[in-house]
């Protein structure tokens, strides 16, 4: 698995949760298909800007701010 996807991942799952929102709910308000969100959450993927935009925006945060440190995300 890629080191950075699943930083990320991770980054966007506690966001989530610190805003008290399901999986569901969140992949629903992106337009993204449910089960993708979880591999998101894996870090099984590498998202688009786009989706880190929406995501962002669906979290109430800036993009910037789910991205991980470089110390995480090194390959």
């Amino acid at each position: 698995m890629d080191q950075l996807a699943k930083a990320l991942g991770a980054r966007i799952r506690v966001q989530r949760m610190a805003c008290q929102i399901s999986q569901d709910t969140l992949a629903l308000s992106c337009n993204i298909d449910r089960s993708y969100m979880g591999r998101i959450e894996r870090g099984e993927v590498n998202i688009t800007v786009t989706k880190l935009y929406r995501i962002a925006s669906s979290l109430d945060c800036d993009p910037a701010f789910l991205l991980p440190p470089m110390k995480e995300a090194k390959p």
